[in-house]
C-alpha cells in the first residue's frame, strides 16, 4: 500500500470540519501537519482529494469515494481496538437503518420500545421506504431489503422465507366462482404490489414449474399493507406475503385460496443488507439480532 494509515483521521476532520484551519483546531495540531498530511495522501494517491482556494474546499468526486472508505476505515479500527483491548464497548452512537414501509410498521414498529430497553444508548434511526436505497452512498448502516439479490459487495443475511399467499375476503369468495386453473386466478387479480406487476416469476402447480406474469394494466400500489386493505374490502384476490396476512386469516376475516398454486420464496424473501467487512460495528450487530429475533416469531 502506497499510502500511510495515520493520514486518514487528518483527512476525515478535514472533510467534516471543511478546512485545514478547522482541522487542525479540532486534532490541536498545527495547520501545517494536517498539509501535509493532505498532500502526502494525494500524492501517494495519485489523485486530487479535495479543490481548495483561499476562500472555500470541494470535496471531488474521487475525494467522496475516499472519505467514504476513510469512514470505513476509522470504524473497523475503532471495533478491533476494543476487541484486542479483551472487551466489547457498550453499543452506542447514531446508527441508520433502512425500512421497507410494510416490515417497519407491522414487524419492526412494535417492538421498538423492547429494542430501546436493552440499548438505551444507541441513537436510532429508522428510514422506512418504498424505494431502494443505496446503503453506502446515504451511509446507512444496515438495510433489509425484499425479493433476490443482485451480487454485490455488501453482506447478506437472510432473516425469513417470507412467500406469497393468494387470499380474499370471505364475502368475495362467497360470491365468486373461483376456478382453479392458473387463468382462472389472473381473472380474480385487479391489483398487486408494485414491485410483482409486469413481471413474470416461477411458480408451482402440484408439483410443475410453471411461469406467472401479472398483467400491467391492473393497480399497482407500493405497499403490500395496501393491497391488503383493498382485500379486505372485497376487491377481488390479491398475493400477499405471508408475514402480513396470517394473523388476518387466523381471525377469519381473510380467506387463503389456490393454495395448490406455489410461489417461490425468492420472490419475497426478507434480507438484510450491510456493507462487507470483516467486523460489523456492535451496535450494526445489535440491531441484527433484533431483527433476527422478531423474524423466528413470525
Amino acid at each position: 500500500m502506497a499510502w500511510n494509515l495515520d493520514n486518514v483521521p487528518l483527512y476525515v476532520a478535514v472533510v467534516e470540519h471543511n478546512g485545514v484551519s478547522s482541522a487542525a483546531d479540532y486534532l490541536q495540531i498545527s495547520k501545517s501537519a494536517v498539509s501535509k498530511a493532505l498532500a502526502r495522501l494525494e500524492h501517494d494517491l495519485g489523485v486530487r482529494l479535495l479543490t481548495r482556494n483561499t476562500r472555500s474546499l470541494r470535496i471531488t468526486s474521487e475525494g467522496e469515494a475516499f472519505y467514504r472508505h476513510c469512514l470505513l476505515i476509522m470504524e473497523q479500527v475503532n471495533e478491533a481496538n476494543a476487541v484486542m483491548a479483551g472487551f466489547k464497548t457498550v453499543p452506542s452512537g447514531r446508527l441508520v437503518i433502512a425500512l421497507p414501509m410494510a416490515f417497519g410498521r407491522e414487524i419492526v414498529a412494535p417492538h421498538l420500545g423492547q429494542f430501546r430497553a436493552h440499548y438505551p444508548q444507541i441513537d436510532l434511526e429508522l428510514l422506512i421506504t418504498s424505494h431502494p436505497v443505496d446503503i453506502i452512498r446515504e451511509q446507512i448502516d444496515l438495510a433489509v431489503v425484499i425479493g433476490s439479490l443482485n451480487d454485490s459487495d455488501l453482506m447478506v443475511k437472510k432473516l425469513y422465507d417470507s412467500t406469497l399467499w393468494c387470499v380474499t375476503s370471505p364475502d368475495y369468495f362467497k360470491k365468486n366462482e373461483l376456478g382453479n386453473t392458473l387463468e382462472d386466478l389472473l381473472q380474480h387479480i385487479h391489483l398487486c404490489e408494485k414491485r410483482y406487476v409486469g413481471k413474470s416469476f416461477p411458480i408451482r402447480i402440484e408439483g410443475q414449474k410453471k411461469i406467472l406474469t401479472l398483467n400491467k394494466k391492473m393497480i399497482s400500489v407500493n405497499d403490500p399493507i395496501a393491497v391488503r386493505s383493498a382485500v379486505l374490502n372485497g376487491f377481488g384476490i390479491a398475493l400477499v406475503p405471508d408475514p402480513y396476512c396470517r394473523q388476518h386469516l387466523a381471525t377469519g376475516e381473510l380467506v387463503r385460496v389456490f393454495e395448490h398454486i406455489e410461489f417461490e420464496p425468492s420472490v419475497s424473501v426478507i434480507s438484510a443488507i450491510y456493507p462487507s467487512r470483516r467486523l460489523i460495528s456492535n451496535k450494526t450487530r445489535a440491531f441484527l439480532d433484533f431483527l433476527i429475533e422478531l423474524c423466528e416469531r413470525i
